[in-house]
């Protein structure tokens, strides 16, 4: 029997995209970045760096990397 040509058929069934939606938060003199995946990116003294780790983390999440990896490696 000849070998079966690959196909793609879309994702995996029950594999249902969900966008990642990123928002900044404040405690105390600290930022951090947290997703409606779970995922949660380390406390920050800057407000900016914060949001570059969410912008980072849905960029990367679009790309394939792991959903607590961004592309940054954090």
């Amino acid at each position: 029997m000849p070998p079966h040509a690959p196909t793609d058929d879309g994702p995996a069934p029950g594999a249902a995209h969900h966008p990642h939606t990123t928002t900044t938060a404040e405690r105390g003199s600290f930022a951090l970045a947290r997703c409606t995946c779970g995922w949660s990116g380390p406390a920050r003294r800057s407000r900016d760096r914060a949001r570059t780790d969410a912008a980072s983390h849905a960029a990367g999440a679009g790309a394939g990397f792991p959903a607590g990896i961004g592309t940054d490696g954090s």
